[in-house]
């Protein structure tokens, strides 16, 4: 049975992406900031700074862990030795939550650095879902999958995404993880609807919400192409979208993602208040 407890469950408010440089800032004040998110593969070493800061902001704020690394839909068996570093970090943190990218990383014994979409079939799907079992069962505890951010359709893939998703949630137990900005670079690549793609997606299941910024640009044949970047404030549709999934989903935790050309805390703290006065009358 997986165990779904921990010192503190995230709190329905915005929290944003741990960054070193914004220690400081939070301690002396965090503002609409309610939690906090860390990558899991950087917190995977023996010692040093950054897991003392960690510790210290352990005893003050919720955090959520968020591989990037695990590779759940790769075609390999999982790394034995990543799973291991895993279950140790979430051993000592006991974080409020533990999340994945629908994705894979890995070929052949080779890590990738990228975060690569998967054709949606019956395959994919049994590779997926033991591999999220497995995930789960090794660190003890629920996971959340991510939906991921694409820029094509596969000819093979024979379902839709929101039912890959939902499938894989139901066949394993795990939560998911909306990212709303995910949504909108993906329906934008692939014009289709991105209001549609909300109203579809299966809101009991969500365990946190993500937002974050994305570049624009065209491709060779002149149609709008949306990068995940993850390097600029929350673009408007995307706050339009987010107040859609609020409305229909209810109040859940939502971080804000800023992970490139990082600004000052004063920044971060305003797209958090920002979504604070959106999630504070649903909660209410």
């Amino acid at each position: 049975m997986l165990d779904a407890t921990s010192r503190a469950r995230l709190p329905a408010r915005p929290g944003v992406g741990y960054k070193p440089q914004h220690f400081a800032d939070i301690l002396a004040d965090a503002g609409p900031v309610a939690w906090l998110e860390i990558h899991a593969e950087n917190y995977m070493g023996d010692g040093g700074r950054p897991l003392a800061q960690l510790r210290h902001l352990a005893e003050r704020f919720p955090i959520s862990v968020h591989g990037v690394g695990l590779s759940i839909g790769g075609e390999g068996p999982l790394d034995p030795d990543h799973l291991a570093r895993l279950k140790h970090l979430c051993g000592w943190l006991d974080p409020a939550s533990f999340s994945e990218h629908l994705a894979w990383s890995t070929h052949e014994g080779a890590f990738l650095n990228d975060l690569l979409p998967l054709p949606y079939t019956e395959a994919t799907l049994a590779r997926v879902a033991a591999h999220v079992a497995q995930v789960q069962d090794r660190i003890g505890r629920r996971m959340l999958l991510e939906n991921p951010s694409t820029y094509l359709d596969f000819t093979e893939s024979e379902m839709g995404e929101i039912d890959f998703l939902a499938e894989i949630a139901r066949r394993t137990g795990c939560g998911l993880l909306l990212d709303v900005n995910n949504v909108f670079v993906s329906c934008t690549n692939r014009q289709t609807d991105p209001a549609g793609y909300i109203d579809r997606f299966p809101h009991d299941r969500v365990g946190e919400i993500h937002l974050g910024g994305h570049d624009a640009g065209r491709d060779d044949a002149g149609a709008a192409l949306l990068i995940d970047s993850h390097g600029r404030e929350v673009a408007d549709p995307v706050w339009h979208l987010y107040e859609q999934t609020v409305r229909l989903g209810g109040a859940r935790p939502t971080l804000i993602e800023w992970d490139n050309d990082v600004p000052g805390w004063a920044t971060l703290a305003a797209e958090a208040g920002r979504a604070a006065r959106i999630l504070d009358p649903a909660a209410a």
